[in-house]
């Protein structure tokens, strides 16, 4: 798995031990920023490593693919770095894949390939016209990919997940309105909205998300390609709504800050993952509330 040493990694890589796998994560960092369950390995190394991803196929027969090295605001900041630091080596990795005849995941984005959406809730033959740099690197690496399986028999499944929350989510790390919003309210700190309501987004729990993952990997169609979300939106009002009595009931208050919206921001992005279920039968189990629940109570123990 490259990229499972962090937040969507960590609930992931359980899952797949306890199907029977064996599993390895490659990550850039020294050690993983969650601790890896007993009988998962750990390389450090990056994916981009022509040789080392060579060598880890030669014992592996199946590829998750979660690595990306940015998120939208440093896109933004920096389109050429976006497209530079991931496109090169994840075509790489179709090369190295599809001349081994190994089974890819590719785990793109739900919200910014579509763009703005024009009917709610986004099925995936809905146009793909992003705003952002990262969502058009993110529907290039998708575009390769089946250009791949048309082309070199790529056995590969793209995944494009909702927005992720739940435990073990860092916050203030430019992802993840849930859990930042959260730690803001806990340390005392406002939280920034941009715009008037913010942007609504579709909310899924990690635990579903990774259950998503897995049932493309095991049930997907080659070449397909399969949204991963609730199909309900929520503003980021809204999500604040949500979580104020869960805070007031722990003695915090929640404040925001209203900041202008930001021009890369898709402003309305919910999923119809009908596709997925239909196929795979897979079905989100745990709701949003639960999510929160669960969320506020790990970051109560995380954030100081």
């Amino acid at each position: 798995m490259i990229g499972g040493g962090g937040f969507i990694g960590s609930h992931l890589v359980p899952r797949l031990l306890a199907g029977g796998r064996k599993v390895t994560v490659l990550g850039r960092s020294a050690a993983p920023r969650h601790v890896l369950p007993a009988g998962a390995a750990y390389v450090a190394g990056n994916f981009g490593d022509a040789d080392l991803i060579r060598s880890l196929l030669e014992s592996h027969g199946e590829v998750i693919h979660l690595a990306y090295a940015t998120v939208p605001n440093t896109s933004f900041d920096n389109p050429l770095g976006d497209l530079l630091e991931n496109l090169p080596a994840t075509v790489q990795l179709f090369t190295a894949v599809a001349a081994r005849g190994r089974r890819l995941v590719l785990v793109s984005s739900g919200g910014t390939v579509y763009g703005e959406g024009s009917a709610l809730p986004i099925a995936e033959n809905h146009p793909t016209l992003p705003i952002s740099p990262y969502g058009v690197t993110k529907l290039t690496l998708e575009k390769y990919a089946y250009l791949y399986f048309v082309t070199h028999g790529l056995n590969v499944v793209s995944v494009r997940p909702a927005n992720a929350f739940g435990e073990g989510q860092a916050p203030f790390s430019g992802q993840g309105f849930v859990a930042t919003a959260i730690a803001s309210a806990l340390r005392g700190q406002a939280v920034r909205i941009f715009g008037p309501h913010g942007t609504v987004r579709d909310y899924i729990h990690v635990v579903d998300l990774a259950e998503g993952i897995v049932s493309a990997l095991e049930q997907g169609a080659t070449g397909q390609t399969y949204n991963l979300g609730s199909g309900v939106g929520r503003s980021n009002l809204q999500v604040i709504e949500a979580i104020r009595p869960l805070l007031m009931d722990i003695g915090c208050e929640v404040a925001t800050l209203h900041e202008p919206a930001r021009v890369f921001d898709v402003r309305n992005n919910v999923l119809d993952s009908s596709r997925l279920r239909i196929q795979t039968g897979w079905m989100q189990k745990i709701g949003f509330e639960e999510g929160l629940l669960r969320t506020r109570d790990w970051l109560r123990n995380c954030v100081a």
